[in-house]
Formats: structure tokens, C-alpha cells, sequence
């Protein structure tokens, strides 16, 4: 669906506020991790989103050339306050189409961003283009809902709330791509020949129940397909996730786990 990369409006920040310490952070370290053994001297980062891995990467690997790319304005607004420095470019650029040279990169790194690419064929295709000969595209997918209990009981929960048309996005975009098998196919389709992929698990934990509710329902495409549906009890439902949430965790801190994959591929 055309809003499924839809992050305007107050979205982006609330996504950042309540989704990054939740989801976000734990990977991001792991994936700046692997991408600093490698040594790259000139790095690309698609779909940045609010900046937090841009900024694991700047840390863990601060004399690379760092060029960070999305498609949503308001997202790469705020990763611009996360890096700077006269070794970082901030562009708004689509991923299946990149404005690069071939080769002009040693390492291409992508924060769940994959998911969401309308033709993933043609996004790692220019991947591979840009990069170099033995550099390495990194990247991470969330694992189904059901490997993300958080996610799925938010996905549960809203759908119960709208039964005669319960809105999808979560199953069908960030959740719906976390297969290796489908992975596999699609980095081979684009040229890859050498790559891992590794299921990694982290814990997900919020300060509260709020913060996986509101996040996923008021900070992530999932709002605009409640608000076709139903524009005022946005905060209802959001309301009645975090209750969901509750019901399995408590009142309190949510201690919770997560899944994804993250793949190394090597051109």
C-alpha cells in the first residue's frame, strides 16, 4: 500500500521517541558493530530513518565518509540532529534508485529499511552497483510477528478493534519480509553470490506498556490506515493496545523479546 512508507507529519517524532529505545537501538549497535570490522572508508546508508543507526555507525567507525540517505525529509530532519561533521552528507534519495557511481562505496548498511522498498529486486540490484569489488552490503529484517510478541499483540489488538476491515500493515510491511528463504532468492536474483544470514534475538524493552502502543500505532504507518478507517478513536485504540500490552506484562517496565535477521553480503 502506498502509505505503508508514509512517515509525515508527527509521526517520525513520536516513532523516534517511542519505537527507537524499544526496537531500534540494540541493533543498530550490532549492525555498526559488524560494519566497523570491515574498515570501510566510504560508507552509504539507505533508509536512515530517524538517524539512530547513523549515528552507531559514525561512533563505531568515525574516519569513514558517511553519506545518509532516505526517502522521508522529516525522518532525515532528525537524524540530522543525531550526525554531523564534514564527513557526513545527508540526502533525500530512493533506494531503488540511486544517484551514486558505480563503486563509489565500500560498505552499504540498511537499518530495517529493506522491508519497505517497493521493488526489492532493484534496490539490491543498485546496492551491488555501488559498490565496490569486495564490498559488503549489511542489513536486518524483522523476523514474523510471531518471533515479536510486542508487534504482534499491538497487530492483535487494533484488529480486534476494527474487526470488519482490521488494518495489516505491521504483518504485511515491517513483519511481512523476515524470511531467509525469500532473502536468499532475492540477493541472488540481484547478483550476490557470497552472504550470511544470521537470526539474532535482543531483548525489547519500554518503560511502559505506552511505549510499544503508541509507537506502533500512532508513530508508524499503521496510523494512517486506522485514521481511513476510523480518524477519531486514534487514541482509543492506541489506548486499548497499551491495555493488550498490559494484560500480558504488566503495568510497569515491559521486558520483552525481538527477532530479525541480519544479513552480510558481499559483492
Amino acid at each position: 500500500m502506498s502509505t505503508d512508507t508514509a512517515f509525515a507529519g508527527s509521526i517520525p517524532a513520536i516513532y523516534d521517541r517511542y519505537l527507537g529505545p524499544l526496537l531500534f537501538e540494540s541493533y543498530a549497535e550490532d549492525l555498526a558493530t559488524r560494519l566497523a570490522a570491515l574498515s570501510p572508508q566510504t560508507i552509504l546508508e539507505t533508509a536512515a530513518g530517524t538517524g539512530i543507526v547513523s549515528k552507531a555507525i559514525a561512533e563505531r567507525v568515525p574516519d569513514a565518509r558517511l553519506t545518509i540517505t532516505d526517502l522521508n525529509p522529516a525522518m532525515l530532519e532528525i537524524a540530522k540532529t543525531r550526525v554531523s561533521g564534514d564527513h557526513v552528507k545527508v540526502e533525500t534519495v530512493d533506494a531503488t534508485s540511486l544517484p551514486y557511481r558505480d563503486g563509489d562505496f565500500d560498505a552499504v548498511a540498511c537499518q530495517f529499511g529493506v522491508m519497505f522498498f517497493p521493488d526489492r529486486l532493484a534496490a539490491y540490484r543498485e546496492v551491488r552497483r555501488v559498490l565496490r569489488p569486495g564490498g559488503a552490503f549489511l542489513f536486518n529484517a524483522w523476523c514474523p510477528l510471531e518471533d515479536n510478541p510486542l508487534a504482534k499483540i499491538v497487530h492483535e489488538s487494533v484488529a480486534a478493534q476494527l474487526p470488519d476491515d482490521p488494518p495489516g500493515f505491521l504483518k504485511r510491511t515491517p513483519y511481512g519480509h523476515g524470511s531467509a528463504d525469500e532473502i536468499e532468492r532475492d540477493l541472488t536474483a540481484a547478483g550476490f553470490e557470497d552472504f550470511d544470514i544470521e537470526r539474532v534475538e535482543f531483548p525489547s524493552r519500554a518503560p511502559s506498556p505506552d511505549y510499544p502502543a503508541k509507537g506502533f500505532a500512532l508513530g508508524s504507518p499503521l496510523r494512517m490506515e486506522i485514521e481511513q478507517r476510523v480518524r477519531d478513536r486514534l487514541e482509543d485504540i492506541a489506548e486499548a493496545a497499551s491495555r493488550a500490552v498490559a494484560e500480558h506484562y504488566g503495568d510497569g517496565p515491559v521486558d520483552s523479546t525481538m527477532a530479525a535477521l541480519v544479513v552480510t553480503a558481499r559483492n
